[in-house]
């Protein structure tokens, strides 16, 4: 090769390798709005469900190359529910070109990006020149953001009176009145639940009483033999809202709400795992308010134990039992907004359809690997409506042997219904418009 050659060569090898360089992926103008979008927002914030806030950039390039490997593997962000089967407005998951981006970048030893040009988190409270004030952890803390970049601070926080959780190695139900002193009915959009102790915190359920009788019940257990009294009483919703782990708030789609009248009370039914030691919990609930004018109330429908049609719902020792449900026919049209599948460490998998009169088959869930650390409401993308007649059909695997590493029970004994994580659950939770 003559000197000519090679110097064609070199000037051609710099220029690629600039360009290479000048298209290496930088945490601003690439990987930010990729972690803001199916991390950050969703999970890895203050006070959220996940272990460590990804807000800034220290927060991302510190864990770099973690986050690498579990995007790549798709083990993050959790998304349990079969996306071939119905697809979901609240869908989580990496394209591979988001996946490739983050492999690249961490590759290209995580650059910044210029800072100017997507407003980049800092953890100075200070902007730099000519750069707007940023969203701090703070700020992100004191509110939700619904799909803007910048948080929206609920309108009504709910806490419930500090709770002294026993420590003596028992599980815990218990019933908390909460005073909501609403002057007017209101259209509730949004609805978050606060852990502050995620550790013993297994499920919460959320409830309104209109009655103003109910204020008795505070701190009740779930044994407890004045409860019975309070059961008696119609609750004006059964089911405002269902906390699990992964399940932190609900969003309904724009023109649907839940309806709280003025003068309601907020009923909690908290489980607490069980303690070792004394701990305390002093959980909230936060509201967001319809800000635009409501079309349509949004309602429950729960489908249970009962609904099982190869009673009883009952668990062998040492077998692996499939259960199945039948709801309908349905004596109205109603439009599904989301469902979520319920069940504790036993389950394997759960799937969940209608059949129209007309025979037609609406999906609705399909779970092959069930995680009871990921239980989600999962909102299609459109409501799916199901006419007068329309049966609701599910079943759900479940593996009590010794075999199962998550089976709570040693020895393994029979398992039957029950609110305890060591018991079993078959539920599924819709919520519907007409």
């Amino acid at each position: 090769m003559n000197f000519r050659q090679t110097g064609n060569w070199l000037i051609l090898w710099l220029l690629t390798g600039h360009a290479l360089v000048a298209q290496s992926p930088t945490y601003v103008q690439h990987v930010k709005s990729i972690i803001t979008q199916h991390c950050a927002t969703p999970c890895h914030h203050p006070a959220g469900v996940g272990p460590f806030s990804l807000l800034t950039y220290e927060d991302v390039a510190k864990r770099g190359r973690f986050i690498a490997k579990v995007t790549q593997a798709r083990y993050m962000p959790p998304f349990p529910a079969d996306r071939q089967f119905q697809h979901y407005a609240n869908e989580r998951g990496l394209s591979n070109v988001e996946i490739d981006l983050i492999q690249q970048w961490v590759k290209a030893g995580m650059p910044v990006g210029h800072q100017r040009s997507a407003g980049l988190h800092r953890r100075s409270d200070q902007p730099a020149a000519g750069e707007l004030p940023l969203q701090s952890d703070q700020a992100y803390a004191a509110g939700q953001t619904f799909g803007t970049d910048q948080p929206r601070k609920p309108d009504l926080v709910l806490r419930m009176k500090p709770y002294a959780i026993k420590g003596d190695g028992r599980e815990d139900f218990r019933y908390f009145h909460v005073r909501m002193g609403l002057q007017q009915d209101v259209w509730v959009e949004a609805i978050e639940f606060v852990p502050q102790n995620r550790k013993r915190l297994h499920h919460s359920r959320l409830m309104i009483d209109s009655t103003g009788t109910m204020a008795g019940i505070d701190g009740l257990a779930e044994d407890d033999p004045r409860l019975r009294d309070f059961q008696r009483t119609p609750l004006a919703d059964a089911f405002l809202y269902g906390w699990v782990p992964g399940n932190d708030r609900v969003t309904f789609p724009a023109g649907a709400a839940k309806r709280i009248r003025a003068g309601s009370d907020l009923i909690l039914n908290l489980h607490y795992a069980p303690a070792p030691k004394p701990e305390a919990d002093q959980s909230e609930v936060r509201l967001y308010f319809a800000r635009k004018p409501v079309e349509r109330e949004v309602r429950t429908l729960t489908l249970t134990e009962n609904n099982i049609t190869n009673q009883p719902f009952v668990l062998p020792a040492n077998t692996r039992p499939t259960f199945y449900m039948n709801y309908g026919p349905i004596s109205d049209t109603i439009r599904l907004l989301s469902v979520m599948p319920h069940m504790h460490w036993l389950g394997r998998k759960v799937k969940a359809f209608a059949v129209t009169p007309a025979g037609d088959a609406v999906q609705l869930v399909k779970i092959d690997e069930w995680d009871f650390n990921w239980q989600l409401s999962y909102f299609f993308r459109e409501p799916l409506v199901l006419p007068k007649g329309s049966t609701i059909i599910a079943e759900a695997s479940y593996d009590n042997t010794d075999q199962n590493p998550l089976n709570p029970n040693r020895p393994v004994r029979p398992v039957r219904y029950g609110w305890n994580s060591t018991d079993e659950m078959m539920n599924l939770v819709f919520y519907y418009v007409k």
